[in-house]
C-alpha cells in the first residue's frame, strides 16, 4: 500500500499520520508498514532539541495505526466519515531502544482475535531489524455524531 490507499483507510493526517507505506498485508493475520522518521518531525522541536528521540507514546500510536490499517483492509472498506477506530487499551508495552532521526521505524501488527467489536494485537516495532517497542493493542470502531 502507497501513501494514496493508507489515506482511503485511516482519518489520519498531517502532522499525525505516523505510517507512510504498508509492504506486507495478510487479511485476518498480519500487515508490515513502516514510518521514515525525519529531524522536520514537529515533535522534535521539544522532544528533545539537544538529542532528538521520537516520544514513546508516538511509536505507539504508530503501532495502532498499522493496526487499524490491518483491520479496516481486512473487512475490505476504508474509514467512514460516521465512524472512527479507537484505541482502548494498551497492555504489555514495553520500550528497548530510542528512535532518532534517520531511523526507519518498522512497524508490525499482528492480530490475535476479534470478538463483539474489540480487535485485539501483538505489535512490534524494528529500527535496523532490530526490536526497539512491543505491545499489546486493542481497537473497536464507534459511531459518532457528525
Amino acid at each position: 500500500m502507497d501513501i494514496q490507499q493508507i489515506l482511503q483507510h485511516l482519518p489520519h493526517r498531517y502532522p499525525f499520520l505516523l505510517i507512510d507505506r504498508v509492504t506486507e498485508f495478510t487479511a485476518g493475520e498480519s500487515l508490515v508498514g513502516y514510518k521514515n522518521v525525519t529531524y522536520n518531525e514537529p515533535f522534535f522541536l521539544g522532544h528533545f532539541p539537544e538529542r532528538p528521540v521520537m516520544p514513546g507514546v508516538l511509536i505507539l500510536e504508530a503501532m495502532a495505526q498499522a493496526t487499524g490499517l490491518l483491520a479496516f483492509r481486512t473487512v475490505e472498506r476504508g474509514a467512514k466519515r460516521e465512524s472512527l477506530y479507537f484505541l482502548v487499551g494498551i497492555d504489555k508495552a514495553r520500550f528497548k531502544k530510542p528512535v532518532e532521526p534517520g531511523d526507519q521505524l518498522e512497524l508490525r501488527a499482528k492480530l490475535i482475535r476479534a470478538k463483539r467489536g474489540i480487535w485485539v494485537f501483538a505489535c512490534e516495532s524494528r529500527v535496523d531489524d532490530k526490536v526497539v517497542a512491543t505491545a499489546e493493542i486493542m481497537c473497536t470502531e464507534q459511531d459518532i455524531d457528525t
